[in-house]
């Protein structure tokens, strides 16, 4: 690990690619191994803050925002459909402006389909995955999908507003980081409200609504993914916050069934494990990618 005296710099960067201008975070020497982080909603690159520099001692860590998210800058002539598929096809994009020819993947939440398309457009580049509750089974997910259900199966507004006053406030922010930790006033409040900020920008939340009703996409690829594991076997942790009300623990447990050799460990806590266990998940990233690059 690094000492508190040689703590890794982390540089605020951006570079256009797919017509956008991705903003990202990057630390580590240049031609050492990479890991690409991927956030999920409603957040940033910001997420991983307090990960990256207790990676980048042995790594490259590269944290781009996705378009609509943080401070990547999507041009309005750009005519950006926000989808999944759109927004892996950016990041693939962005790989390829950064000359990455592999990578380890670190998934949460809406990262996880991204990465996996990416996975199956390129596995060759793809070293290792490790999901933070990051989903690919339909079993994982959990009750709190139920309104964003009802809205693949009816997209009308009624439903869209649903979501719109229960999820895109402040309020629905907090909760998503605040929900099955021990003790939720020590989650830091720059957090949500840096997302919730974001969120009110004008536009955005429609942004979002398109990519709630877009998330079914994913499900139905779910089996792609699975075909894409056990073909490609990589390596892979799961590290879960195991009181996660959106991807829950059958989620990370079913890993297994097409990776059998798949390291899945638990947290005693929510959605957002980063915000109280971040040492705890350094460390088993360090262990876990250690071993991948030494055998």
């Amino acid at each position: 690990m690094s000492t508190s005296n040689s703590i890794p710099h982390t540089s605020i960067r951006s570079v256009t690619a797919d017509g956008v201008t991705v903003f990202y975070r990057e630390a580590g020497k240049a031609d050492a191994p990479v890991v690409l982080l991927l956030h999920g909603f409603p957040t940033s690159s910001f997420q991983y803050r307090d990960l990256i520099p207790r990676l980048a001692d042995r790594y490259r860590v590269i944290a781009p925002d996705l378009p609509g998210f943080g401070f990547t800058e999507v041009p309005e002539q750009r005519r950006y459909k926000y989808s999944f598929d759109a927004l892996a096809a950016t990041v693939l994009a962005f790989t390829d402006a950064l000359q990455l020819k592999s990578y380890t993947l670190y998934v949460f939440d809406y990262g996880a389909p991204v990465g996996f398309r990416l996975a199956m457009a390129r596995p060759e580049r793809v070293t290792a995955i490790v999901s933070q509750n990051g989903n690919a089974y339909e079993a994982g997910l959990g009750d709190a999908w139920d309104p964003i259900r009802k809205y693949w199966a009816a997209p009308i507004t009624e439903n869209r507003e649903v979501i719109r006053k229960n999820i895109l406030t402040l309020e629905g922010t907090r909760w998503q980081y605040t929900h099955g930790t021990k003790n939720p006033e020590s989650i830091a409040p720059e957090s949500y409200t840096l997302d919730w900020a974001l969120l009110e920008r004008p536009g955005n939340k429609e942004i979002q609504l398109d990519l709630f009703l877009d998330y079914a996409s994913n499900v139905k690829l779910y089996p792609k993914f699975q075909e894409y594991f056990r073909q490609s076997k990589p390596p892979l942790l799961a590290i879960w916050g195991r009181n996660d009300p959106f991807f829950i623990p059958a989620g990370a447990e079913a890993f297994r069934k097409d990776l059998p050799d798949a390291t899945v460990q638990f947290l005693d806590t929510g959605h957002f494990a980063l915000e109280t266990h971040v040492e705890e998940i350094a460390l088993a990233m360090r262990e876990f990618l250690d071993k991948c690059h030494t055998t």
